[in-house]
């Protein structure tokens, strides 16, 4: 039964210890601010708090004014896992262009992670309420 349960574990594996450094790349946009008010990482207030994004709908965060590109790109109701959202860092327009179909999709994140985005969708991961 091992080998099936290897199968059944997601290729996706990102290290969110390496992602918690990784993230203070993000630090001058983003903050992550638990639901009680907790700063988790305190940042800026440029992009939205990213506490609970994996699994949140696209362009959800409450009290966050989002592009119109984000919001087309989840209006379908696609919720970020750590995949999608590893994509999206690497270079955000090109992946609202090909979400949205859109050739003019602009993204208001400019930054692009080149690499360690994975790490960092694992250690979001790591940061969001109990279920």
């Amino acid at each position: 039964g091992l080998a099936l349960a290897a199968l059944a574990a997601p290729a996706f594996a990102g290290d969110a210890a390496k992602g918690e450094s990784e993230f203070k790349k993000c630090k001058a946009c983003h903050s992550i601010i638990a639901d009680d008010g907790t700063a988790i990482q305190k940042g800026g207030k440029t992009g939205p708090n990213l506490y609970g994004v994996i699994g949140r709908q696209i362009g959800t965060a409450a009290d966050f004014k989002y592009g119109d590109s984000i919001l087309a790109a989840g209006a379908d109701g696609t919720v970020w896992d750590e995949a999608l959202l590893a994509a999206y860092v690497a270079d955000p327009g090109a992946w609202l262009k090909e979400k949205t179909g859109d050739a003019a999709a602009k993204s208001k994140m400019t930054f692009k992670l080149a690499k360690g985005g994975e790490d960092v969708a694992a250690y979001l991961a790591s940061v969001k309420p109990a279920q």
